[in-house]
């Protein structure tokens, strides 16, 4: 045996790489479209949070919804009966965040387009629907697109198809982190050279009974039936859970020699990922936050930048008790009191498998606008969360760095570092 074996293998450090953010595109509760969302989010606009029949009778029987777009009339019914609801706003969000980019998918290198999208439950609602189909009409009542429609990868599909691109399509499902990490895998993409664009992100819609029943009981969500708009309320002392919201958030990453060489305007970088697992509980974080901890060090160390740099952070912040005080108190313990920390899940609520997409791309608008979104309903902040929580108003800034958090059911943390361009 040799004098090395039993020591860990550790491969030397990449050089820092910044993939380059030249495309947002956003559908959320917040709003249709980047800047209607990001208005909803800077300026407080709580959406209406609308109970559901489909709920009736649940401790929680409310849900973030997206009211102001219509998928059949931006796809055509057509095209909006080969997807499932999260595919259908995926494909929205891409086409927006394509544009944003200044592409033209009829010129681009199709070979050289990837697509990376996160979904936690991918189509729940279809496979929901044809399970009663099933149930109470037989099997020849279930459709033959149950598989297509109801799998994780109906949103990588469905945009690689609807752009027409050949590059690697791939779905990533890691819970509530899928979309955070898709964005990491596009950056590592673009660094390895397989990819000159890839557009990434997560896409949900989870609004089915057994979802939030099996939520309730899981008592991960908010019962504040009287006041459903003031739910969610992270960091604050009286916060009893999120309330699950649908949306998708998608950004087109590009390697910066394929940006600069077109004269892409650039909105931010993507400049640092990490990722890890807590291997502690299937659905608890780590109650010390050493894993989340671990993706996050290992995100700065793959910018290359001191935490002393971090000036703006978009939390993961549930509105649950445990969680937001867990990661509250790893961020103050590895970047000290100075980063402006902020949750948006009050104005969008937590979509579960697309947070990640969404909030790294509120995270590229703050950086592009130096513009700290804030928490809202955060009436009585928790004097034990040791962060500075920008709480009811937007906060103006100077910061150069910003980074996006996010954990997952099962113990998967992702991180990202985000620079301003």
């Amino acid at each position: 045996m040799s004098a090395a074996a039993g020591r860990p293998y550790r491969r030397a450090a990449l050089p820092p790489f910044a993939a380059a953010v030249t495309g947002v595109g956003l559908v959320t509760a917040a709003g249709t479209g980047a800047d209607a969302t990001w208005r909803g989010v800077t300026e407080g606009l709580l959406p209406s949070v609308g109970r559901r029949p489909e709920l009736d009778g649940l401790p929680c029987d409310f849900f973030y919804s997206v009211t102001d777009c219509d998928p059949g009339v931006v796809l055509g019914v057509a095209l909006q009966r080969l997807m499932d609801r999260f595919a259908q706003l995926a494909v929205i969000a891409a086409r927006e965040a394509v544009a944003d980019a200044g592409l033209d998918p009829s010129v681009w290198d199709t070979g050289r387009v990837g697509v990376v999208i996160g979904s936690a439950h991918g189509g729940l609602p279809f496979y929901d629907e044809q399970h009663a189909a099933l149930a109470g009409r037989g099997p020849r009542r279930v459709s033959p697109k149950l598989a297509p429609l109801s799998v994780v990868n109906g949103a990588a599909s469905s945009v690689s198809l609807d752009l027409g691109v050949h590059g690697p399509s791939q779905a990533v499902s890691t819970a509530c982190s899928s979309g955070t990490v898709a964005i990491g895998t596009a950056h590592q993409m673009l660094r390895s050279g397989a990819c000159d664009i890839v557009i990434a992100g997560g896409a949900e819609s989870t609004c089915t009974r057994l979802l939030i029943a099996s939520a309730c009981s899981l008592k991960a969500v908010s019962t504040r039936r009287e006041d459903p708009t003031a739910a969610c309320r992270p960091f604050d002392t009286h916060r009893d859970g999120f309330v699950v919201g649908e949306g998708a958030g998608l950004i087109v990453l590009e390697h910066p020699d394929h940006a600069r060489a077109r004269g892409a305007a650039v909105r931010a970088h993507v400049s640092g990922y990490g990722a890890s697992s807590d291997a502690h509980s299937a659905v608890a974080p780590d109650p010390d936050g050493l894993g989340i901890e671990r993706a996050l060090r290992t995100a700065l160390a793959d910018a290359g930048i001191s935490p002393a740099g971090v000036g703006h952070v978009n939390a993961h912040g549930t509105s649950t008790l445990s969680n937001d005080l867990i990661e509250a108190t790893m961020l103050r313990r590895v970047l000290g009191e100075g980063p402006a920390v902020t949750s948006t899940k009050a104005m969008t609520g937590h979509t579960l498998g697309a947070a990640g997409g969404i909030e790294t791309a509120l995270t590229v608008l703050a950086l592009q606008h130096q513009l700290v979104p804030p928490t809202v309903n955060l009436d009585a902040p928790d004097p034990h969360i040791p962060v500075d929580v920008v709480a009811k108003e937007a906060r103006g800034a100077s910061f150069d760095c910003a980074v996006k958090t996010s954990l997952g059911f099962g113990g998967h943390n992702a991180a990202l570092v985000l620079t301003r361009a």
